[in-house]
Order: C-alpha cells, then structure tokens, then sequence
C-alpha cells in the first residue's frame, strides 16, 4: 500500500480543505491542507507564509493566461515588490484547485485571458 505510513490524522489532512474561494474569472478555486503544505514544504518552500498572497493573486490578479500546454490550466499573476507570484490553477467543470504557485522574474507565455 502506498500510503502505509500515513495515520489518520495525515490522510484527514490531505483532504481537508485549506481555502476555497472564487476566482476573477468567477470560478472557485480550492486547495486542501495536504496539497498547501506539499505546496509550501516540499515544491516551493518560498511560497510559506504567502498564503494572503495566494488569495489575493487569484481573487485580483494583474494578469491571468492559459497554458500554452493544456488549456484547462490557468496562470494568475500578481506582482509583489521585483517578482510575480503565479499561481497555477486546473479549470474544471466541478471543481478547479491549485497545482502550484511559485515566485518567478517573468511572466510567461500563453494566452492572455484577463488583464488589469
């Protein structure tokens, strides 16, 4: 089993969700407890602590494009002092959650779907 070490208080945790909140595209974009700290701890560990950050990219973006890859992914961008925090979404029909979100130097490219 792959989840043997995990106890019940760990898988509750990957289930649970963080924050939900709609997006200003008006779709709701979710993450769970689990994901935010895989998130935070392991992917990105310079998003810890930006959680406010987070909320504030997808719910007033400066700027949200599609993935040039896959058009069910969708890139918010909000700029915080030199970098942009991006925060990369999956689009679905019932239920949109966060992939990842990073720092990053630029913006990249993809279609323009909204901008400020």
């Amino acid at each position: 089993m792959a989840h043997k070490h995990l106890n019940k208080k760990d898988i509750y945790a990957l289930k649970k969700t963080r924050f939900q909140l709609e997006t200003s595209l008006g779709f709701c974009v979710k993450t769970t407890e689990g994901y935010w700290k895989i998130i935070t701890k392991i992917k990105h560990p310079s998003i810890s602590g930006k959680e406010r950050s987070v909320k504030k990219c997808l719910s007033g973006p400066d700027e949200i494009r599609v993935s040039k890859k896959d058009s069910s992914v969708y890139l918010f961008y909000r700029k915080i002092k030199t970098k942009y925090l991006c925060v990369v979404v999956r689009r679905r029909e019932r239920e949109s959650f966060i992939i990842t979100s990073y720092l990053t130097d630029k913006i990249k490219e993809g279609e323009l779907k909204w901008k400020r």
